[in-house]
């Protein structure tokens, strides 16, 4: 009987570690006003972007309005203090001096002066911080983002507590995961950061996202936080990382997989996954023996790598391995051997192989 054959073939294989992971906001900002009041306005567009220092809610100004004119009533006050202490002053220094006048009612006019000065600053730091305050009544975007839904509405009352919405920043993304120790040693011994922490060698360990809808995202991705102890509890480290997000398509609360490389396997033996049956519960494989008879190897499997396994154990390199009419076949029966360059499995993959 004729049965296609390949060599079981040997090369180093990359392992791959995938993760669920959860988008987040690069930054999460919540805006809350520094003012109380009545909204008036809402300013952006819900689900927008904004830009850092863009105007989103707007209070009534008329308070902060009347409150800066009696602080800069206030200040003009106590600059005509200061004046007229000013003038006594510079009247009564060369009376004093003729003796004129007593010494103490010079003394008396320069304390007024002194006490004029200190006035005039504080009317000038009432008036800074009304200035401030009616600022306060728009209320800016503290980073650039897409503004969310508004938590409140225009005619209600609001105070510093009050939170009127949030801000993300979404490019970068971030994706949060989390992974066992022994996948953290494995990452880290992967990036060189044997002697370092993981975050410094974070360019030598590039990350990828597939999507909930089985898309792999184009860009790629990087380590940009590693949590600073493992959870005693689950036994894992949490980990987020950061991919570039133009036009904002991906959005906090989406799920994802994070796929890394962890490990090589060096001299992996791999075999078409079509060269694979299995007996009894045990994964076998066909081989062809030098005097062409076919012989069943029990094998260990170990991850896929493209169309193929990964053996690790039961086969060596190099093996004939039969790849079509194995129902056919019992063992020790002659076959002739032709060697086939056409079944899955026996061209190199350039995908990573997953345990």
């Amino acid at each position: 009987m004729k049965v296609a054959v390949v060599k079981a073939r040997q090369t180093d294989v990359p392992l791959t570690g995938e993760w669920v992971g959860t988008l987040d906001g690069y930054v999460n900002a919540q805006i809350q006003p520094q003012a109380n009041g009545y909204l008036i306005r809402q300013d952006y567009r819900e689900g927008s972007l904004v830009r850092q220092g863009e105007v989103l809610f707007e209070i009534d100004p008329r308070p902060f309005e009347a409150a800066l004119q009696q602080a800069q009533g206030q200040l003009g006050q106590a600059q005509a203090q200061l004046a007229l202490a000013e003038i006594n002053v510079n009247r009564d220094t060369p009376l004093a001096e003729a003796r004129a006048i007593a010494k103490s009612q010079l003394d008396n006019e320069i304390q007024q002066r002194a006490q004029a000065e200190a006035a005039v600053k504080t009317a000038e730091a009432a008036v800074a911080t009304a200035n401030l305050n009616l600022g306060f009544t728009k209320v800016r975007s503290l980073i650039t983002g897409v503004a969310g839904q508004a938590t409140t509405q225009v005619g209600n009352l609001v105070s510093t507590q009050s939170v009127l919405t949030s801000v993300s920043q979404l490019d970068p993304i971030k994706v949060y995961f989390s992974i066992s120790d022994s996948e953290y040693l494995a990452l880290t011994k992967r990036a060189g950061a044997g002697s370092s922490d993981l975050l410094h060698s974070a360019s030598k360990l590039p990350l990828r996202l597939t999507l909930s809808n089985g898309e792999v995202y184009p860009q790629i991705g990087r380590v940009v936080f590693v949590d600073r102890q493992l959870n005693s509890q689950t036994g894992a480290i949490r980990i987020a990382a950061s991919f570039p997000n133009p036009g904002n398509v991906l959005r906090p609360g989406q799920f994802g997989r994070v796929r890394a490389e962890t490990e090589t396997l060096h001299n992996a033996v791999l075999v078409p996954q079509v060269a694979v049956t299995e007996f009894q519960g045990q994964e076998q494989v066909y081989t062809v023996a030098a005097n062409n008879t076919v012989h069943a190897n029990n094998v260990k499997l170990g991850p896929q790598f493209g169309d193929s396994w990964v053996v690790e154990g039961g086969l060596a390199g190099g093996s004939l391995v039969v790849v079509d009419n194995l129902q056919k076949l019992r063992e020790g029966a002659p076959v002739i051997a032709q060697t086939s360059e056409s079944h899955p499995g026996t061209s190199p993959s350039t995908q990573p192989a997953g345990r």
